[in-house]
Parts: structure tokens; C-alpha cells; sequence
């Protein structure tokens, strides 16, 4: 009987290499699969902001009650605050505005942002609002300056 002792060792070479491979697989993608899970989880919980405290915090910076009642009407462009801008160069995209210190909400040009007010164009960091599209700015809200 002939037999072929170099085919041997090769098939069984191959066969041990391509079963290292798959168990060397098996371990990375279990690896990265677990330490991935773990990672979102702390990010998510990282990224929760706590609330906080309006009257606690005006308290701190020295506001007392009396300030707030003998303060007089807010102008019209202390009502509004611009919080981010995605514009386009033929002044169109949208502007996030809080208004009154609510939460603030994306405006498309055009839209109306209060009683009688809309947004009337949006450009680099700034944004315009007006009492028709045409017609003269009532107030221009500045993005504030990053430090």
C-alpha cells in the first residue's frame, strides 16, 4: 500500500490553521460584541443632564423677589433666544428659537415664531424675524459667542 505522507500533513495543516481562524473570530467578535454593550450603556447614562432649579439658580447669582416684580415689560428682543442656526447661502434653513424661556423649538423660514413675528431669513449667525416676509426686520437674534 502507497501512501502519500506529504498530502497528509497538508490537508491537516490547512484544516488546523482555517479552525484557528475561526475560533480566533469567535473570540474577537465576542469581544468587541460585550465591550460595545458596556460603552453604550455608559454614554447614554453620561449624556442625562440634571435638572435644575430656575429660582435656585437666580437665587445664587443674586436675584432677590423684589427684583423680579419691579422689573419693567421685556423688550421684544429679550423675549427671544437663539440657540442654533442651519442656514444655506440664498438665506434659507432653519433656526432654533426659544421663546419666553420656554424650550426651544426649529423654525423654517417663513414660519411663524410668535403672534405677528416670522422667521424672516436665517445667515451665518444670525437669524431675522419680521412682520412679513417683506418687510423691515423687527429684530435680529445674534448666536451667542463660543468662548
Amino acid at each position: 500500500m502507497v501512501s502519500n505522507l506529504h498530502s497528509r500533513w497538508a490537508v491537516a495543516g490547512s484544516t488546523f490553521v482555517l479552525w484557528a481562524l475561526v475560533a480566533g473570530s469567535a473570540v474577537y467578535w465576542g469581544l468587541k460584541l460585550t465591550s460595545r454593550a458596556a460603552a453604550t450603556t455608559a454614554l447614554v447614562a453620561a449624556r442625562t443632564p440634571a435638572p435644575a432649579d430656575p429660582a435656585a439658580v437666580a437665587r445664587l447669582l443674586g436675584s432677590s423677589p423684589q427684583a423680579g416684580t419691579a422689573a419693567p415689560v421685556a423688550s421684544l428682543a429679550s423675549r427671544f433666544n437663539l440657540m442654533g442656526i442651519v442656514a444655506s447661502p440664498n438665506r434659507q434653513g432653519t433656526a432654533l428659537i426659544a421663546v419666553d424661556g420656554k424650550p426651544a423649538k426649529p423654525y423654517r423660514v417663513g414660519s411663524a415664531v410668535d403672534e405677528g413675528l416670522i422667521l424672516q431669513s436665517v445667515e451665518g449667525r444670525r437669524a431675522v424675524l419680521a412682520a412679513s416676509a417683506e418687510g423691515p426686520p423687527a429684530v435680529a437674534l445674534e448666536l451667542p459667542v463660543r468662548k
